[in-house]
């Protein structure tokens, strides 16, 4: 049974084989009754984990702009992205000052958004998103 809130929910995950090396970005978004209204994986090309992460969200908070999803809870299971969207962290790094400052922004335009850190296992859609995307582009044979 999927889980019923009235909340919409959207799963982000980015990623790269190496660190940096070749990356992708994944987004799932969910209405409040748990059907997938819009998902999509995109090759970032090379990219750090953490940029693929944020541009991920990037891309996720665009979709639920559009479908004008709220309240909207953001899960992701990249703490540190959580935590620096929350202000609880810090942002120390300059390439990830500008995602933050872009992701912040379009967060904005949604009334009422929640981020949540979650277990891997509970993005798994999100991350099989990216690997197929990696897999699509490197073919399947790339290490991950």
């Amino acid at each position: 049974m999927k889980d019923q809130t009235r909340d919409w929910r959207l799963r982000c995950d980015g990623g790269a084989r190496g660190n940096p090396g070749p990356g992708a970005a994944a987004y799932v978004l969910t209405n409040p009754e748990g059907r997938e209204v819009e998902a999509q994986g995109e090759y970032l090309g090379e990219v750090t984990n953490n940029v693929a992460e944020y541009r991920a969200l990037i891309a996720g908070l665009e979709a639920a702009v559009r479908h004008a999803a709220v309240p909207l809870e953001v899960c992701m299971d990249s703490e540190l992205v959580v935590r620096q969207m929350t202000g609880e962290y810090k942002v120390k790094n300059e390439g990830l000052k500008p995602l933050n400052v872009a992701a912040k922004r379009v967060a904005s335009k949604l009334t009422d958004v929640r981020f949540t850190s979650v277990r891997r296992e509970q993005n798994t859609r999100a991350d099989e998103l990216v690997n197929a995307t990696l897999d699509r582009i490197l073919g399947s044979e790339s290490p991950r």
